[in-house]
């Protein structure tokens, strides 16, 4: 019997704490465990007592790269609860807002995060040294994304003007339309990063797994009242807590999600793109076709680069769309008739599906919360790919196998800090 051990003692730079240990006996991984040793966070247990309005902020609190998802996934779930319609118009802002927050997320992950591995370069500095020009157009598309986001948040992180109901200050025409050259130029070169990450080597690989996404009539989806899968779901939002579930696992604080019928389940870019990418605007459509994107490739996780620049093209074109058509809304907000009640929200963060749910009093205050990130959600995908990764990696030498197994991780972007780099690596033969 021949027993093998990965065994990554700490990921570094990670937003929490956590490991990675694998046992591969005869060729199979008896034992895959991405463990996560950061302390809970407790942020659904102090949102009990607080004043609707607070919510948003303080959530938002919970990510410093998508706070927007958390606003709106808040603001959603909330407003459901109070029988709160928003105007398209105020949506239509939502939808901006959220565009920002893709271009400067996924553009972080792309350049500096993920290309490295693909180039065999340790991190987004080294590989600015050989390839500068693209380094320099990366960060000139999250620039373009943080300034949507500072000029109708409020400030780049943590944005301040989202309220339930609406915004808070409606920007003035002039304040979006200065964005234009700088969305622009951030559109053409996604446009040129696309072409030429699509010549990356890209490995074989593939996983069977059910696809999940928001869905938005008409829209690639950001935010959405019901829920979509590849295996037939469609589902209202107030149907989540019968249809997923979170459980503790031993070697975890973070919670797994999975399907109550046990299934484990993907949200996120490859998921988003598999169920609306024929919702995609005429722009990212013409880019699919040069770069010859399928579906089907696109459940290669290693092939989530490719999508998360789909999807940049898209937010930068919709982005410019949205503030050429830009005439300020008459209101900024619609005051909530607060009432008794339970609200459900979700809406698409950078890595994947947000749900929120929340409980309020007839005085506006929270009795309770359920937050489900997407990285929750992914946890069980993640340690399925390694596992399915683990007699490669076993075969590998050592330094290869480290680059391989954190270039899995890396592909479902958990967090900003979380795809970085594994500190220490040991596989043990025997």
């Amino acid at each position: 019997m021949t027993t093998q051990k990965i065994d990554v003692s700490a990921l570094a730079r990670v937003e929490g704490e956590g490991g990675l240990h694998i046992t591969i006996v005869d060729g199979v991984a008896e034992k895959v465990e991405m463990e996560i040793f950061e302390p809970p966070r407790f942020f659904e247990a102090f949102l009990r007592g607080r004043h609707f309005m607070e919510v948003p902020d303080i959530t938002a609190r919970i990510c410093g790269i998508c706070p927007v998802a958390y606003q709106m996934s808040a603001c959603t779930a909330l407003e459901d609860a109070f029988g709160v319609e928003v105007p398209e118009e105020l949506q239509g802002l939502r939808r901006l807002l959220y565009c920002g927050e893709w271009i400067e997320s996924h553009a972080l992950h792309m350049f500096m995060l993920h290309a490295p591995d693909f180039l065999g370069f340790p991190d987004g500095i080294a590989m600015a040294e050989v390839h500068r020009d693209r380094v320099a157009a990366g960060l000139t598309i999250k620039k373009a994304g943080n300034r949507i986001v500072q000029v109708l948040g409020g400030r780049e992180i943590h944005p301040i003007n989202v309220r339930v109901g609406g915004f808070y200050r409606l920007p003035r025409r002039e304040e979006l339309v200065a964005l234009l050259p700088e969305l622009e130029q951030a559109r053409d070169a996604m446009r040129a990063a696309l072409v030429w990450m699509a010549e990356f080597d890209f490995p074989e690989f593939t996983q069977d797994l059910e696809l999940v996404a928001v869905h938005e009539p008409g829209h690639y989806p950001f935010i959405g009242r019901r829920l979509r899968s590849t295996r037939g779901k469609d589902i209202a939002l107030d149907a989540w807590p019968d249809t997923f579930a979170e459980e503790q696992v031993r070697h975890s604080t973070a919670l797994h999600a999975r399907t109550t019928d046990g299934d484990t389940y993907l949200c996120g870019p490859a998921a988003r793109f598999a169920l609306h990418h024929t919702e995609l605007s005429e722009v990212p459509r013409a880019a699919v076709a040069s770069i010859g994107l399928t579906p089907e490739q696109a459940a290669n996780p290693f092939r989530s680069l490719l999508v998360r620049g789909v999807e940049t093209l898209s937010a930068l074109d919709e982005a410019c769309a949205r503030v050429e058509a830009y005439r300020r809304p008459s209101a900024p907000f619609v005051e909530p008739q607060v009432r008794a009640g339970e609200g459900h929200g979700a809406s698409e963060a950078p890595r994947g599906t947000l749900y929120h749910r929340y409980r309020v009093d007839d005085e506006g205050l929270i009795e309770e919360a359920t937050i489900v990130p997407p990285t929750s959600q992914n946890l069980r995908a993640m340690e399925d790919d390694i596992r399915k990764l683990a007699p490669m990696l076993a075969e590998m030498p050592l330094v290869e196998a480290t680059h391989r197994a954190e270039q899995a991780i890396r592909n479902y972007d958990p967090c900003i800090s979380c795809a970085t780099h594994f500190v220490d690596l040991r596989i043990e033969r025997s």
